[in-house]
């Protein structure tokens, strides 16, 4: 018999004992093989499923995987063959130190393989299909396997974007004992986790993508906790590696960071929990809730509405936990319009996962940039930041690997600071974290993977611009693919906002690109609560009101219009406007009484202030905005909430309250703020954020108010009625001539079109025998705010507002095409089957988390950290002298305590103007840019020049020079 051609009886293992995952200074000094990293990783992999996944994406793993304890293997094989991409000539030419190992061991490659790189990434992607197919992998799993491996660096790639380059399309990725030695790494990884061949650890059915959406992230968290350097430092020596030893040091790693799981298997609330947990019993709106919760019989979102001091809060929460412990999720997400507002809500949520289980109440999370400055959430932290720091690594070597969030970031700060947040299970944090969660950017699928097994509750969901709606339409398609309940909580919430919840859950419960529930019954009073979810049947719903903890009351509307300055007349107009504001104080408050002013603008309320001092010494004054600095911000906050809080439940009437106190504020004051004032005082906005403002009056019961303040009253200024029809303050309004004028800034923050509509309403508010009773007209005047209230636009603004009404919807579109442009799935998109393709055209460099802010706002504050030049160096305002070197953690605290927002003149040119600190680089201060003060507390910013003074905040005195 003649012989055959010649085979070469190459041993490809002999692969598994020379190719480099990680060089020393990567390893904890020692060099790490490819075959040593995938095992660590796969280990790390099964602690994650133990201890970190909910039963809810358990079970559905298991679904996939083909059956219970199969989809422990399955995330664990998908992360253990992550790195396979570095069995190539493209990644092993990169070291020279190891090149004559792998030669002698018969891995060769051209010499040109430099001039062509190909990410480690990409290429397992790529190189995996093959291997898939050649083992007899159904193509619909492999086609939603592959893009789990080439994008564990933060992007999902198309499939044109994997492949080796065009110059050279064999160099990079070799020949056949190259193709041979990665099948014995992916043989190799196959075999320790207990798999008899490649073609047993194909999964039984396409998971949805939310699920590979979270295995994505799952692959990410177990690739950097592997890399850690000194949990898992390298081993070079074949001989020494094994399943075992890997699983002892992904043990060891994992005791270190800390992470846990939430509540596990969470029994079902029993009848009485709502007295265990709140210590009162609980009122109909919390009932309904509770009961809506209940009965819906798959997961689904629930929109719970009521008025300002309804106990929506205590509602949510509640229905979180029957939700949680009906659906099996293993925690929650609390998200707040503002960061302000996240503090009290914090030592809240901890009470209240403290009372389901004591051992958990550590393990809730603050996640906002000021929240050091809390000292509930400082005494909270107990692992050390060096400790956790040295936890985790990543594949440094090709370049690609770091998170998205700036130049010379670390992984282990984006890891362990609000990313990693996000995977600890209990988690308070401004709303913007979730809607980072659904750019399409960087990383994402780790923020994703600390969502999509919780419940998640937002407040104030009304709260939302243009931008932010969209990527919290675009969250709840996730959502509900993923099967994760969502509550939300409003007290302004439009008919058409609510319907396009609805139905963008329902969409992605039903995997359709557009999915509508036309059948959808809207609340026509409040409280009211409405459930939505899917069934293999369609869409089912539940509309449901009840009585409110109070009856409604008239709620007397005066309005004050003032002079809108024209050019050059502005500072006569603000000041004569103020001194009318202030003397009108000093009469209401005659007797006694606390007062609320909410002005449009910071500035607005800095002058304001000046004059009310001025003209009431004797009265204590506070200002409230955010161009002060952020501890001092949280300071006053906290004792406005302290000395003005209603009375809670059980209590007969709230702490003694001064004889006199106004508050003067800026727009924080108007959402997630416990208030409880005698008179509001208020710049005109649109209805929705005009109740939201009354509702901070007459909040309490019980408490004591002055004869004259007895009968809830709010009064309307900050628009100009000179031009136009004149309220004569007697009740009536003389002809128009033409519209009012508004400010400048609630124009552009608003738009002309609602402020008109409000104008329209509160005019009418303000005529004989016309008042609005609150809250029982809330959900009509609303709808009002957006369009129903058209009929009131007197004739002569109509021209006028249908002109501005086209304007707005113009300004909308171009909002929703930019945000449309940086949504996680495009649109066209949404009933794919794979995350193949997930990140193309995907926003590739962002400027931190400012980049974020920029794509899920519409307007975003500017913040710098104000930092004095003195002598040779720099204090902060507050006097914390800075250290040469690298700050410690206290200099950091400091420094981000005197943080303040910019003046909206210096947002653009001037905000780019500042950078941080050289000595920050590394560290966590090393995005925060610096406005250097001289000795008497001025700058020049843009053109611009700016104090900062201890009562007023950051002032914008005008233009230089």
């Amino acid at each position: 018999m003649a012989d055959g051609p010649h085979r070469d009886t190459w041993d490809a293992n002999v692969s598994l004992h020379v190719c480099v995952a990680k060089t020393p200074g990567h390893a904890g000094g020692t060099m790490s093989l490819v075959a040593t990293h995938l095992l660590d990783t796969a280990a790390v992999a099964e602690c994650i499923w133990d201890g970190f996944l909910s039963s809810t994406i358990r079970r559905q793993l298991d679904a996939a995987a083909g059956g219970p304890g199969r989809g422990r293997t399955l995330l664990a094989w998908i992360c253990g063959l992550h790195d396979i991409g570095k069995v190539t000539p493209a990644f092993q030419c990169r070291f020279s130190e190891y090149a004559a190992s792998l030669r002698a061991a018969g891995l060769t490659w051209r010499p040109s393989v430099h001039r062509f790189p190909w990410r480690h990434g990409a290429a397992g992607g790529f190189l995996l299909k093959p291997m898939l197919r050649s083992a007899g992998w159904p193509a619909e799993h492999t086609a939603w396997v592959w893009p789990l491996v080439a994008g564990h660096h933060g992007f999902l790639h198309s499939a044109d974007e994997i492949e080796p380059p065009l110059a050279d399309r064999f160099g990079p990725q070799g020949d056949e004992r190259w193709e041979r030695a990665r099948l014995a790494h992916v043989r190799y990884v196959t075999e320790q986790l207990g798999l008899p061949s490649l073609a047993d650890a194909a999964p039984a059915t396409v998971p949805s993508r939310a699920l590979q959406l979270m295995v994505s992230g799952l692959v990410v968290m177990a690739d950097w906790i592997a890399s850690g350097g000194r949990a898992f430092v390298g081993i070079d020596d074949f001989t020494k590696v094994s399943m075992a030893g890997a699983r002892d040091r992904a043990a060891a790693a994992w005791s270190r960071i800390g992470l846990r799981g939430g509540w596990g298997a969470l029994p079902t609330p029993p009848p009485d929990a709502f007295e265990r947990r709140f210590q009162h019993p609980p009122r109909p709106i919390q009932r309904l809730a509770m009961e809506t919760a209940r009965e819906m019989a798959a997961p689904g979102l629930l929109v719970i509405e009521g008025p300002t001091g309804e106990g929506k809060t205590w509602a949510g929460l509640m229905a979180t936990e029957i939700l949680a412990a009906k659906f099996g999720a293993d925690g929650v997400f609390v998200g707040m319009p503002r960061w302000s507002a996240n503090d009290p809500t914090f030592a809240r949520v901890r009470e209240w996962v403290g009372r389901i289980d004591p051992e958990l109440a550590s393990h809730v999370a603050l996640l906002h940039g000021q929240r050091n400055l809390m000292p509930e959430w400082s005494a909270l932290i107990g692992a050390s930041a060096e400790r956790q720091r040295d936890a985790v690594g990543t594949c440094d070597e090709d370049g690609d690997a770091l998170p998205q969030t700036g130049p010379g970031q670390t992984p282990a700060e984006w890891f362990f600071e609000y990313e990693r947040g996000l995977l600890c299970p209990f988690v308070v944090s401004p709303t913007d974290t979730l809607l980072h969660a659904m750019t399409r950017t960087k990383f994402v699928v780790l923020r994703a993977a600390g969502l999509l097994s919780k419940v998640i509750l937002l407040d104030e969901v009304h709260a939302a611009d243009v931008s932010g709606s969209l990527f919290l339409l675009e969250g709840l398609r996730w959502f509900g693919e993923a099967g994760v309940p969502v509550v939300l909580l409003s007290a302004t919430l439009p008919a058409a906002q609510r319907q396009a919840l609805a139905d963008a859950y329902l969409a992605g419960a039903a995997r359709r690109e557009e999915y509508g529930h036309p059948e959808l019954v809207h609340p026509d009073r409040q409280p009211a609560v409405t459930a939505v979810w899917h069934t293999p049947h369609g869409p089912r719903s539940l509309t449901r009101t009840t009585t409110p903890r109070r009856p409604s009351a008239p709620l007397a509307v005066e309005l004050v219009p003032e002079t809108v300055p024209g050019v050059g007349t502005e500072a006569a107009a603000r000041a004569a406007a103020d001194a009318a504001v202030a003397d009108r104080l000093g009469a209401e408050l005659a007797d006694g009484g606390c007062a609320l002013v909410i002005r449009t603008t910071a500035d607005r309320a800095q002058t304001l202030c000046t004059e009310v001092r001025h003209r009431l010494p004797d009265t204590p004054v506070v200002l409230l905005h955010e161009q002060l600095t952020a501890a001092e911000l949280a300071r006053r906050m906290a004792e406005c909430l302290r000395v003005l809080r209603p009375a809670r439940n059980g209590e007969a009437a709230p702490p003694p309250r001064p004889e006199r106190l106004i508050v003067i504020a800026s727009p924080v004051a108007e959402q997630s703020c416990d208030l409880d004032a005698d008179l509001l005082i208020t710049d005109l906005a649109p209805l929705d954020l005009l109740l939201q403002r009354i509702g901070r009056v007459h909040r309490g019961d019980g408490t004591s108010r002055p004869a004259r303040l007895r009968t809830p009253r709010v009064i309307v200024t900050g628009y100009d009625e000179s031009a136009g029809g004149r309220y004569d303050g007697e009740g009536a309004t003389r002809p128009e001539a033409a519209p009012p004028r508004f400010l400048a800034a609630a124009e552009e923050r608003y738009g002309r079109h609602a402020l008109l509509l409000a104008a329209a309403q509160v005019r009418r508010a303000a005529g004989p025998g016309r008042p609005w009773s609150y809250p029982a007209d809330a959900p009509a005047l609303v709808a009002a705010g957006y369009g129903a209230g058209a009929d009131a636009i007197p004739a002569a603004w109509r021209d006028d507002w249908e002109a501005a009404r086209v304007a707005w919807e113009k300004t909308l579109r171009a909002r929703s095409d930019k945000a449309g442009n940086h949504l996680l799935t495009r649109q066209g998109e949404r009933e794919a089957v794979t995350l193949e393709g997930a990140h193309r055209l995907a926003h590739r460099h962002l400027d931190g988390a400012d980049g974020l802010d920029d794509l899920v706002r519409d307007h975003t504050n500017r913040r710098a950290a104000l930092l004095v030049a003195d002598g040779a160096g720099h204090r902060t305002v507050s006097g914390t002298a800075l250290p040469a070197g690298k700050p410690a953690t206290a200099t950091c605290d400091a420094v981000i305590a005197d943080t303040v927002s910019l003046p909206p003149t210096c947002h653009d040119v001037g905000y780019k103007s500042l950078s941080p600190l050289r000595r920050w680089a590394k560290s966590p201060l090393q995005h925060t840019r610096v406005l250097i003060l001289s000795p008497d507390g001025t700058a020049v910013l843009a053109g611009r020049r700016l104090r900062y003074e201890e009562v007023l905040g950051l002032v914008d005195e005008g233009p230089a020079g």
